[in-house]
C-alpha cells in the first residue's frame, strides 16, 4: 500500500523535504512508518522528532492521519490504509 507523508515547519527544514510517498505492507502501523522515516533521515530526525521504539513523538511534535491527531486515534498503533495522508509537524504556539 502507498501512504503519502507531508513534513511541515521545523521537520521540513530539518530533512530538507516537504513530502514523501512510502510503500508499506498492508496493515502497517504508524509506528512502522515513523521508524522507517527515522531510518531514512537518521540521527537528526531521531534526536529531534521521533526515536524508534518510543510510544510517542518527541515533545513539541505531532502527527495527523487524514487530518486526525494520532492521539485521537490509536497513537503509534494506528493502522494505516492505502492512500492515507500523514502529516508530521511541530506544535505552534502564539502569544
Amino acid at each position: 500500500m502507498k501512504v503519502k507523508v507531508q513534513y511541515l515547519g521545523f521537520i521540513k527544514n530539518l530533512i530538507k523535504r516537504s513530502e514523501d510517498e512510502f510503500e508499506l505492507e498492508e496493515g502497517a502501523s504508524l509506528l512502522e512508518l515513523l521508524s522507517k522515516i527515522a531510518g531514512i533521515y537518521g540521527k537528526p530526525f531521531k534526536k529531534e522528532v521521533y526515536e524508534p521504539g518510543l510510544r510517542d513523538m518527541k515533545m513539541g511534535f505531532v502527527t495527523t492521519v487524514n487530518g486526525i491527531l494520532m492521539g485521537q486515534l490509536n497513537g503509534v498503533d494506528t493502522q494505516l490504509n492505502n492512500g492515507d495522508n500523514v502529516i508530521l509537524m511541530s506544535l505552534m504556539s502564539g502569544g
